[in-house]
Parts: C-alpha cells; sequence; structure tokens
C-alpha cells in the first residue's frame, strides 16, 4: 500500500517482517493532450497495484525527473543529471538506514535512466541490498502487448492514454501522427525541440479503445508484482 495511508508505528512493524518497498519514479512534463503528470500517474499507479495484495509499502513518487528537451513546453521542469542522482541517492540512502534491503524502482519517463546505472553503484556500496529497475511500459510482456495492438506508439500516443491521465473536456485528435525523428530531436534546443514537436506527440494514434489499454495494463500490473516475489 502507499504509505500516506500508514502511519509511522504500522511500517516499522512491517519491517519486522520484510524488507521490500517500491519507489516509483515519474517526470513532470508535457504530454501532447494528456495530463503533464502523466508519468507520475502511471508509474505511482501500476507501483501501488502491483503492490497492494502483497502490502508492500510504496513510497511517494519522485515528481521531477531529467526532461531538459521539453523545457519550452509551460509546465515541464526538469532537473540536472547531477541533481537527481543526487536525490535518488539520498532517497536510497534512507530507505536502507530504515531497513529496507530489497527495493524495486518503479520508472516512468525514459529520461531518468541514469538512474538505473546509479543504482548499480548503489548496490555495489552496499552489497546486502538489492535494487530492481523496472522501465513499467518498456519491460519485455508489456512493451510486447503494445506492440501486438499497435505498433506506431511513443510518447505522448495512445499507450499513455489510460482514463486516469485524460484531462476532463479535452478531445483527443483522431489523426495518426507519423514518427519524429529521434535521432534530429537530440540534436535540438528546448526552443526548437517544440517547434519540431508541435503538440508533444512523437508518433501514432492519440487514442485507443479503453478494451486495449486494459489488456496493456492488466499485463502491466502482471510484470511489475512479479518483480516484488520472484528470484529474490
Amino acid at each position: 500500500m502507499r504509505i500516506h495511508e500508514m502511519h509511522w508505528q504500522q511500517l516499522e512493524d512491517y519491517l519486522k517482517h520484510d524488507d521490500r518497498c517500491v519507489l516509483p519514479l515519474g517526470s513532470t512534463e508535457q504530454h501532447a493532450w494528456l495530463s503533464l503528470g502523466t508519468d507520475n500517474i502511471l508509474s505511482e499507479r501500476v507501483a501501488a497495484e502491483a503492490a497492494e495484495p502483497l502490502g508492500i509499502p510504496v513510497f511517494p513518487v519522485l515528481n521531477y525527473g531529467i526532461t531538459p528537451y521539453f523545457r519550452a513546453f509551460p509546465g515541464s521542469i526538469s532537473l540536472r543529471v547531477e541533481t537527481y542522482l543526487r536525490v535518488v541517492g539520498d532517497v536510497l540512502d534512507g530507505l536502507y538506514e530504515q531497513g529496507f534491503r530489497r527495493i524495486v524502482i518503479v520508472n516512468g519517463h525514459g529520461g531518468n535512466r541514469p538512474a538505473a546505472t546509479f543504482a548499480i553503484e548503489w548496490v555495489a556500496e552496499h552489497p546486502d541490498a538489492q535494487v530492481r529497475f523496472h522501465n513499467w511500459w518498456a519491460a519485455p510482456k508489456t512493451w510486447a502487448q503494445v506492440m501486438a495492438i499497435d505498433p506506431v506508439a511513443s510518447h505522448a500516443s495512445w499507450m499513455e492514454n489510460f482514463p486516469w491521465t485524460r484531462l476532463p473536456g479535452v478531445v483527443q485528435p483522431t489523426t495518426q501522427k507519423p514518427p519524429v525523428d529521434s535521432d534530429h530531436l537530440t540534436t535540438l534546443s528546448p526552443a526548437r525541440a517544440r517547434a519540431y514537436l508541435g503538440d508533444g506527440n512523437y508518433a501514432g494514434y492519440y487514442q485507443r479503445p479503453d478494451a486495449d489499454m486494459e489488456t496493456i495494463w492488466r499485463v502491466a500490473i502482471d510484470e511489475t508484482r512479479a518483480l516484488l516475489t520472484e528470484g529474490w
């Protein structure tokens, strides 16, 4: 369960018999016609739904990530890599100090990938701990399900358009956006990246039927839950 649904004595009692926890990572950034909090909403929700039947505590999502290319879109806030890794490191240190030894990081933003390498370094300095870094949307079974439904899927497209990332009164475009050139995008300043991307969708339709999204979500929950239970 989410730790904001617990008090500290309950967490202390939990640590007497289990040392697992979940740390979601997200980002506050543009997602075309979807919520600016899409990456936060999805990483925390998939973590919470995966962990709930197991009684494993889920910490609050780290709401800001590494997203310099979106800085020209209002509401998109980027942390420097050094800052971000210091924050992640401080959180991991705090979890370790309190007795957590098996930590699953559920990441919802591709730009946070430096944290995956950092986690490996951190474990090397804490050999009695384990950290699993899980890009929930790109995990093998979840990504395979996305591709089976529609291989043209990307940032801010239909694959992130769940009922809980949509905004009231916002009508999604019905067109299929052609893919942007990702290699070219990485060479652009934030202002030029915004001009190149337009509304922010990288490729694909903006929305698909909820039945498709529910299928993906079930796979994502099961795949995330397996990380919490298997192979430690």
